[in-house]
């Protein structure tokens, strides 16, 4: 029987191959949006017959982390999590109003960190009665690298690393296995836009010579997802290039 995986924010980007790379790996596929429900049913689409189910909730909200994972596994058992969904706020604290900056700083942990955080534990409890499963949190390289600007969006995936490598080392003898993987900039259409005027600039910083494709994260993924990373837990895979070592 196929085994079957949630994948957050998985209607664009990232979250979008990652589900298509592990549909054809033979997975099936729970979908999940924030907002952009018809999207995701464009990637349930293009998935076929391996697509699970469409599920909306916003993860900024408390609530929607348990919420989700009880609509998913309603639908049947998962055996596997991927927290894809995230998001990137930028922000100057030094001169960011009160306002703004507790705004930035409530959302960003809030999806980036908290929501993965509560999804984990939904996961860990169905995991522990099926005797096992596993979990894939996407970080990035600036959880390891300081980036100006991004101090909140850094902070949460650097929270989320930890999580990781601390879960894995207490869950281990639960057969429940955490990963992360931590891609530098990666070629979406929403990084060449924000950057338009610093890709030449950017570029000149990856030995490899181009971002990565998110076909490459998807690749990383469906690996650590596999039978043949058995025997690993805790790793955070750096997916950058050859740009940043740590």
């Amino acid at each position: 029987m196929p085994k079957r995986v949630l994948v957050t924010g998985s209607s664009r980007g990232i979250g979008r191959a990652i589900a298509l790379r592990l549909a054809s790996d033979g997975w099936e596929v729970a979908l999940h949006c924030a907002r952009e429900r018809r999207k995701a049913e464009e990637v349930a689409r293009e998935i076929g017959a391996r697509a699970s189910g469409v599920y909306q909730q916003d993860l900024s909200e408390p609530s929607a982390a348990e919420a989700l994972w009880k609509q998913a596994s309603a639908d049947g058992p998962l055996h596997a999590l991927v927290n894809n969904a995230g998001i990137y706020l930028a922000l100057d604290v030094a001169t960011a109003g009160r306002e703004e900056f507790e705004t930035n700083m409530r959302r960003s942990f809030a999806v980036n960190f908290e929501s993965p955080a509560r999804l984990t534990r939904e996961a860990c409890e169905d995991f522990l009665r099926a005797g096992g499963g596993k979990i894939l949190n996407v970080a990035s390289r600036v959880g390891f690298k300081a980036e100006a600007g991004a101090a909140m969006y850094a902070a949460s995936k650097a929270a989320l690393i930890n999580l990781t490598r601390s879960l894995a080392a207490e869950l281990a003898g639960k057969n429940i296995q955490l990963f992360a993987i931590a891609p530098g900039w990666v070629d979406t259409a929403m990084a060449r836009i924000r950057n338009e005027d610093r890709i030449r600039a950017i570029l000149e910083t990856i030995p490899l010579g181009r971002m990565a494709s998110t076909e490459d994260c998807a690749a990383c993924v469906s690996f650590l997802l596999s039978d043949d990373a058995g025997y690993l837990t805790g790793q955070v895979i750096d997916i950058n290039g050859a740009s940043y070592f740590h």
